[in-house]
């Protein structure tokens, strides 16, 4: 195990969560994939089922979900569980890490929006790796800059969209290793 302090606080799903929580392993963090009944994750590490109690504590309206995000959502009982799970994931962090689109109107697409849209309202640093662009931004002054993020030594959200392409793999492991240096020797 590192000594490092920093532990990735992720949701396990294909795509971007399972990429960062291999690259959490290869560089021996600390990890926890917070899961839910049911829910059919690719990156199985370090899980922890959450109650219906505690799965309520994140919840929220879908209204208020689908206003802010600007769209609605179909499947809404399994889509309202994975809100409720990513309430969790960036609750915990004090750095939120995404790799997904931003829309014309300041969003994030799909689900990993929601996540996004959370470090907002809980003044949680948030860097998205736009793989469109092939950049990532921070969201400082209420605007989208370009800004290549380093990880800090405590918890952080790893999240994103479940069709990462190679650019955002890439963009993970060079997260990790400006972050971290390189990879222990296995």
């Amino acid at each position: 195990m590192s000594t490092n302090k920093a532990k990735l606080l992720s949701g396990g799903h294909r795509g971007a969560e399972a990429e960062f929580g291999r690259a959490a392993k290869r560089w021996g963090l600390e990890q926890t994939t917070f899961s839910f009944e049911g829910h059919a994750m690719e990156w199985p590490m370090s899980v922890r089922v959450l109650s219906e109690a505690e799965l309520a504590a994140g919840d929220v309206s879908m209204e208020i979900v689908s206003k802010r995000m600007g769209r609605e959502y179909h499947r809404a009982e399994l889509i309202r569980r994975v809100i409720q799970s990513i309430y969790h994931m960036v609750n915990g962090a004090y750095e939120v890490y995404v790799i997904g689109a931003i829309q014309s109107d300041d969003t994030v697409k799909g689900g990993t929006g929601w996540a996004v849209e959370l470090a907002k309202m809980f003044n949680r640093p948030v860097w998205v790796f736009d793989q469109g662009r092939g950049e990532w931004f921070a969201w400082r002054d209420r605007a989208w800059r370009p800004e290549e993020p380093t990880i800090g030594a405590r918890a952080f959200c790893g999240t994103g969209t479940r069709n990462l392409f190679d650019e955002g793999k890439a963009a993970i492991e060079a997260l990790f290793r400006r972050s971290f240096g390189e990879p222990p020797a296995a």
